[in-house]
């Protein structure tokens, strides 16, 4: 998918840079506070905790998919699928705006 220029508006059906950017950014918030509440929450108890260990590790999992995300925004291959070089679908991209694959690569990856 190719992003509009934020200046001009996207076609329908494509997200601008700043649409990007934001859904990004409201990810990235997101994410940093559930880590901060998965580390209160593991304050004071053992690190044995499996089910805190995993949020945690999940959590800091997406914060890299994010931040890659915004490296593909900065290089311009933001929504093109990194498996068959399509567009990812808009609809696609406000739900998981940091993904890398079309639902179709992604299935075959999974």
């Amino acid at each position: 998918m190719t992003l509009g220029s934020a200046a001009s508006g996207a076609a329908p059906g494509r997200l601008t840079d700043h649409e990007a950017r934001q859904r990004l950014d409201h990810e990235r918030e997101s994410r940093l506070t559930q880590l901060k509440a998965i580390e209160a929450a593991g304050a004071g108890q053992q690190a044995a905790d499996d089910l805190l260990a995993a949020q945690r590790a999940s959590t800091l999992r997406v914060l890299k998919e994010i931040d890659a995300a915004f490296e593909r925004l900065a290089a311009g291959t933001y929504g093109s699928c990194q498996g068959c070089g399509k567009p990812i679908p808009a609809e696609r991209l406000e739900i998981l705006p940091y993904t890398r694959h079309c639902v179709g690569c992604r299935r075959t990856a999974a």
